[in-house]
């Protein structure tokens, strides 16, 4: 099934939940996720999936050099943590704000 690109999707977790990754080489860590891309049904997860960046010369980092960075994950790969209970929950929790 082709994803269509155009428009973007409800998707079952935002930007600030903790996530708990469900498949691929990061299985079983917990992390909060830094963006989601709505359009393309990924996320970033703070500090995991990292690849490595190979950056050349420039004249911002004269330099260069190597830097790890997250990469996106896809958003079923992820499952949304209670805060209270640390459970994995179907859905995202609702979090009032008084």
């Amino acid at each position: 099934m082709a994803i269509n690109k155009e428009l973007p999707v409800k998707l079952h977790v935002k930007s600030g939940d903790t996530v708990k990754v469900i498949a691929g080489d990061e299985r079983g860590k917990t992390g909060v996720i830094k963006s989601v891309n709505r359009v393309t049904q990924r996320v970033i997860v703070d500090g995991l999936n990292l690849v490595t960046k190979h950056n050349k010369p420039s004249a911002k980092s004269p330099q260069g050099g190597i830097t790890k960075m997250e990469a996106p994950m896809h958003v079923s790969n992820v499952q949304a943590i209670d805060p209270k209970t640390g459970d994995r929950v179907r859905k995202a929790p609702v979090t009032k704000k008084a």
